[in-house]
């Protein structure tokens, strides 16, 4: 018997603008959705302007479910579109 644990996969981006690169991290953790994680937020500079602006991308890494399997095929075909397989061991 094998039991993998899977989750979601998920992201949803925001655009920011602040005046320094904490105000960006403030603004996108207050954007940040439950049960997300920021994963990417590069920054960008506006030539002749006193404002960065950030596109912060956020991952879901909360709902991981296990599944359970005789062998390998069977698990992944447990796993439904949308969702990824993080790891299995042996029962």
């Amino acid at each position: 018997m094998l039991i993998g644990l899977m989750r979601p996969v998920e992201t949803t981006s925001v655009r920011v603008e602040g005046a320094d690169l904490a105000e960006i991290q403030t603004l996108l953790e207050a954007h940040r959705p439950a049960g997300f994680d920021l994963i990417s937020s590069p920054v960008e500079m506006i030539k002749g302007a006193a404002v960065l602006k950030s596109v912060g991308t956020f991952a879901r890494r909360d709902q991981v479910t296990e599944v359970q399997a005789d062998d390998l095929d069977g698990l992944h075909a447990k796993v439904p579109e949308g969702w990824q397989l993080l790891n299995v061991r042996v029962a």
